[in-house]
């Protein structure tokens, strides 16, 4: 609960203005909306488990949608983001040796931004296919940007010759559904499992760059 709260005051930028009974319901809800996803999640049971009337919720929140967008709007804008676009400059400002330096930097800062928020991560995944708000969210604040630098890198590599001469679009899409897969895998879909993340690091970078043929 408390690194929950915590988190509301990394997202919020006027946190002072938050009642103490919104920062309850808010935490009620990522919770929820972790555990049984949106569609499954009454605004009966977050106020329940935010300890305030139904009504409450509805005097903040127009809609159970306005409440989502609340939590997921500022953590795509505040967190995600920022992260996914310093990493790129970091890599165009400093010229990292070689891909692989890259893609380790790149793996071992999403391990750990995704270890320390799980449950808005959960939340994020589960719920943009479904959601138009928080694809269009997706978008203007992530996807064309980081197309756009990650095309650089990848010219970047390709110009030192490290990597094959194919569209940055495809090489992109390639090293994105192995690193999310990795991700996901490890974070919520078989978190019980032993892993470890350096030996994870290097397989998934070998993967990338050599593929599956022996």
């Amino acid at each position: 609960m408390n690194e929950l709260d915590n988190l509301i005051g990394d997202l919020y930028e006027y946190d002072d203005e938050l009642t103490a009974k919104q920062r309850k319901i808010i935490i009620a809800a990522i919770e929820a909306f972790a555990e049984k996803g949106y569609a499954s999640t009454s605004t009966s049971e977050i106020a329940k488990n935010a300890g305030v009337a139904e009504g409450t919720i509805f005097r903040h929140y127009k809609t159970k949608k306005d409440l989502l967008i609340s939590i997921v709007g500022p953590m795509v804008q505040k967190f995600i983001a920022p992260f996914v676009i310093r990493d790129m400059e970091k890599v165009l400002n400093q010229d990292h040796e070689s891909i692989d330096d890259f893609l380790r930097a790149m793996l071992k800062n999403r391990i750990a931004f995704v270890s320390k928020n799980k449950l808005l991560f959960k939340i994020l995944i589960q719920e943009i296919p479904f959601q138009p708000e928080l694809k269009d969210l997706f978008k203007r604040h992530i996807g064309m940007k980081v197309v756009e630098k990650a095309t650089l890198i990848i010219q970047h590599y390709q110009e030192k010759g490290q990597l094959v001469d194919l569209p940055p679009a495809t090489i992109i899409r390639g090293i994105v559904s192995s690193i999310f897969g990795y991700i996901i895998t490890r974070n919520l879909l078989l978190p019980e499992l032993d892993w470890d993340d350096e030996v994870e690091i290097e397989r998934t970078i070998h993967f990338i760059l050599h593929g599956i043929k022996k």
